[in-house]
């Protein structure tokens, strides 16, 4: 496709790498340049109207053109634009985001460590684990389990507790202390006959297996999505986090819940962790905790991780990690005022109301032709994968690029989804309306009734 050499288009071939796209494709189709944005709708340059059905990358909560975010910005921009955390310095928004945080915190949490974004939120949880276990005397143990399919980053620690593959090929990852185990994926992992709670207890067990070859000694962490998003929106089976949680208790491995999508009222609680009974020692956190207006994510630090910190410090004179933009007093201002506004407009329990609506048109996909299972997800999340065969789910050859051509569908019926695979994924901004709802799902439904494969 030719683009005028001076337009938008051109310029973004000519001088950017885009992230998670074809390289070489790139330039044959070009980019799609989002103009504005307002409430749940974006508008391309052409001035076609989309509605942001993954509210950009799970993250923008509260919508486009916040007024009341914008407004925060400007003024901590004006007064303070920055300041660092480094050797005792300090400021107001870090101080007050900081004691928001450790009063949500679905666990123990002495302090919070704040970070960029949720790669380096992870990142910075490894460290702090490899740390803890220096500071009490068990060098030995150091190995992080993570699971297929999970997402957790695309720092060098982080990329390699994940468990997708494209983000491992040819990057020299995962690093030699990594391990992974099953996905909790019981559609796609099932064994025929098997019931879920046999299904559950087979892939405990076979983490149970993995813990005592490798030896619990050496083992120090379990990192987890509640609800797994960039591996497909994978949501695991009941009792499944209960018998995780007694064999990780069983061999004093710690458990870090990683809500950086599914933190900040999207389930239907305030953290994924307590909509799928997970018991986490450690959150990571970002995206939503600002509605992405900044970037800025988090850390929380449990009472006997921290008091190993301070004896460390005491003992080598500093703790010695630090990132520049860590609690930056814009990004933190923004942050705090976005938890603000999550309480002021009570969107719990408007997510709440809108929960069966959104379930119930979700669902309703499970008898289209294309779609092999319906995943509900959790909350104002979900997802449908497309299949060659319902009835044997046999999955479209990978060469059909079947999802980006769903995405595509949707985009040209104005909807912008996220497309894992072939599975088709919706995390539409908080403050959707029912009347929305419906109209997203219309738009979904329209794009895949007119969805070529060939």
């Amino acid at each position: 496709m030719p683009f005028l050499p001076n337009s938008l288009e051109a310029r973004d071939i000519g001088n950017l790498v885009h992230p998670y796209t074809n390289l070489a494709r790139h330039p044959e189709i070009g980019p799609l340049v989002i103009d504005r944005g307002e409430g749940i709708h974006v508008w391309d340059t052409d001035g076609k109207q989309y509605i942001e059905g993954v509210s950009g990358l799970w993250c923008a909560s509260l919508g486009y053109g916040e007024k009341e975010l914008v407004k925060a910005a400007t003024e901590q921009m004006e007064k303070l634009a920055f300041s660092h955390l480094f050797q005792s310095r300090s400021h107001a928004p870090a101080i007050e985001l900081a004691e928001k945080l450790k009063s949500v915190a679905p666990c123990d949490t002495a302090r919070v460590f704040f970070v960029g974004d949720g790669s380096s939120a992870n990142d910075t949880a490894i460290k702090l684990i490899w740390y803890y276990n220096n500071a009490i005397g068990r060098p030995e143990k150091k190995k992080i389990i993570g699971r297929l399919k999970a997402y957790h980053g695309v720092t060098v620690a982080s990329a390699s507790v994940t468990g997708l593959t494209h983000n491992h090929r040819d990057w020299d990852l995962p690093l030699r202390g990594f391990l992974h185990t099953d996905c909790p994926h019981y559609y796609r992992e099932g064994l025929p006959g098997e019931s879920e709670e046999e299904f559950v207890d087979r892939i405990i067990g076979n983490l149970e297996r993995l813990i005592e070859k490798v030896g619990p000694d050496e083992i120090a962490a379990f990192f987890a999505e509640p609800i797994q998003g960039a591996g497909g929106l994978i949501v695991p089976p009941k009792g499944y986090f209960p018998k995780l949680q007694a064999v990780l208790r069983k061999h004093d491995i710690l458990l870090v819940a990683d809500e950086v999508i599914t933190g900040f009222l999207r389930t239907g609680n305030y953290w994924g962790c307590q909509t799928v009974d997970m018991q986490p020692d450690m959150v990571t956190c970002a995206k939503a905790l600002s509605s992405a207006y900044l970037p800025i994510g988090a850390v929380t630090i449990p009472s006997f991780m921290h008091d190993a910190m301070v004896e460390q410090s005491r003992k080598i004179g500093t703790f010695g990690h630090g990132n520049t933009y860590s609690g930056h007093p814009v990004c933190a201002a923004v942050a705090l005022r976005t938890l603000q506004i999550y309480e002021e407009r009570d969107l719990l329990a408007h997510v709440r109301r809108l929960i069966p609506r959104f379930q119930q048109r979700l669902a309703a996909f499970a008898d289209h032709p294309l779609v092999g299972e319906a995943r509900l997800g959790a909350g104002l999340m979900g997802g449908v994968e497309l299949v060659a065969d319902k009835a044997t789910k046999q999955a479209f050859d990978p060469s059909l690029t079947v999802g980006l051509k769903a995405m595509a569908a949707c985009a040209e019926a104005g909807l912008m989804v996220r497309a894992v695979g072939d599975v088709v994924i919706l995390c539409p901004p908080l403050i959707i309306t029912e009347d929305q709802v419906d109209a997203m799902f219309d738009r979904l439904a329209s794009a895949l009734d007119c969805l070529k494969i060939q």
